[in-house]
């Protein structure tokens, strides 16, 4: 006879995986639903109605992708990507270096700029890529690096890669709705 798998609470203090709470569980006890079920409509409605506010937008074309994080990523690519398309994406950890194979995938060229695994990106190094690199239509990177915890200054990279016209995909897999700390 196999007995069930039940392991001990634990508190982990790492990137991930993270420590699940109580009521997160036994939402996840309720039974689940189909993608065709009527019933899945109003509820991503309503997981759209919260993703635009943490994201701060009333944008219609707000959605959820099902699937992992690397998933979603693909799909901002396959959309916003074409062949020949420059694009810029800054590496500090193992996410960055997905992007790129990401971007060369759907024919982009991925011009890198790198900084130390566990440093932050460099604001610098991105704006001067992206002097060199006037052609560029996007700029890339991981918000918080899940691979070595180091967190970016969105704000300032977004800033930067608007103030050359390109539009921005931002990993915050690890980050989105956290707390950023003082």
């Amino acid at each position: 006879m196999i007995s069930s798998f039940k392991p001990p609470r634990r508190t982990i203090l790492e990137p991930g995986p993270s420590d699940v709470s109580q009521r997160v569980s036994e939402a996840m006890a309720k039974p689940t639903i189909g993608r065709l079920d009527p019933y899945s409509v109003g509820m991503m409605d309503e997981i759209k109605s919260l993703l635009q506010y943490a994201f701060h937008t009333d944008n219609e074309l707000t959605f959820a992708v099902s699937a992992s994080g690397s998933a979603g990523m693909e799909c901002c690519f396959a959309k916003l990507v074409d062949p020949g398309d420059t694009v810029i994406v800054c590496q500090n950890g193992v996410f960055g270096s997905r992007m790129k194979e990401n971007f060369e995938r759907f024919g982009g060229l991925a011009i890198m700029v790198q900084d130390d695994w566990g440093r932050a990106a460099d604001e610098s190094k991105l704006e001067a890529a992206l002097k060199a690199n006037p052609e560029a239509v996007l700029v890339a990177f991981v918000h918080a690096e899940t691979s070595t915890g180091v967190q970016s200054d969105a704000e300032k990279l977004v800033r930067l890669a608007h103030d050359h016209n390109c539009l921005t995909i931002v990993d915050t897999v690890t980050s989105l709705g956290g707390r950023q700390s003082m």
